[in-house]
């Protein structure tokens, strides 16, 4: 008999778990007593921070590193295909979206474990739902180019792409680097451009706002520094 594979989505900030996850979930997660984890320091926080049925120290963490190759996570997952329960946690929201994790997903399938998603954050759909952009074709990007030119140049043609498909254009920056993203769209982006900046969605810091390009260049700069943020634009 197959055990379960539950996928659980860890915060987005610093906030209330009760915000962001439903009570059915955190009970869940606070009674399994096996976890897979990019970082195991950031797994034990989240559980600290929803509470465990049983100490913290009793619960095993498997790291999954860039190391962790396919027979790796077929040990981890072994004793779910006998009927186990385990749960994957991503580094911050959903698991698997934009994430490492989808490659113990892929595994759990090929051994028949059930895998089981629930409900919790994802910046990406939150920010998507909140932006008022085209929420039914939109793709996700991660990260742009770290070299200003190439950077530029990528951010232009995911806009030709947009203005060609009614597509909306999601990515992040590394949070020390969103004033020069910031920067960059403004200057690379048609001035008729519908650009959405959500930042520290979720938390306490949560502010989304949507303007064209040539709208926020009138604008002062938002306070992006340091925080998570998540950049979408629709070209007309």
């Amino acid at each position: 008999m197959s055990g379960i594979l539950h996928l659980i989505p860890v915060g987005l900030g610093d906030a209330p778990p009760e915000r962001w996850l439903p009570a059915e979930v955190r009970a869940l997660a606070g009674r399994l007593d096996t976890y897979i984890a990019e970082n195991a320091k950031t797994a034990r926080a989240f559980l600290k921070l929803i509470g465990t049925t049983r100490p913290l120290q009793e619960i095993t963490i498997h790291t999954l590193t860039d190391k962790a190759d396919a027979a790796q996570i077929k040990t981890w997952l072994a004793p779910v295909a006998q009927g186990a329960e385990i749960g994957l946690v991503s580094e911050a929201g959903c698991p698997a979206v934009a994430d490492p994790g989808a490659k113990v997903v892929a595994a759990a399938h090929r051994l028949g474990i059930t895998v089981t998603p629930w409900v919790g954050p994802s910046s990406i759909l939150l920010g998507l739902m909140a932006s008022g952009l085209d929420g039914q074709r939109f793709a996700f990007h991660g990260y742009a180019p770290v070299d200003a030119a190439e950077r530029a140049k990528q951010l232009r043609a995911w806009e030709q792409h947009s203005a060609k498909h009614n597509q909306t254009q999601l990515l992040i920056e590394t949070p020390y680097r969103n004033a020069a993203m910031f920067a960059t769209l403004l200057a690379s982006l048609k001035a008729d451009t519908r650009l959405c900046v959500a930042r520290s969605v979720t938390t306490a810091e949560e502010w989304i706002a949507t303007h064209t390009v040539a709208e926020w260049k009138q604008l002062p700069p938002p306070q992006l520094d340091k925080l998570p943020t998540l950049f979408l634009y629709l070209a007309r």
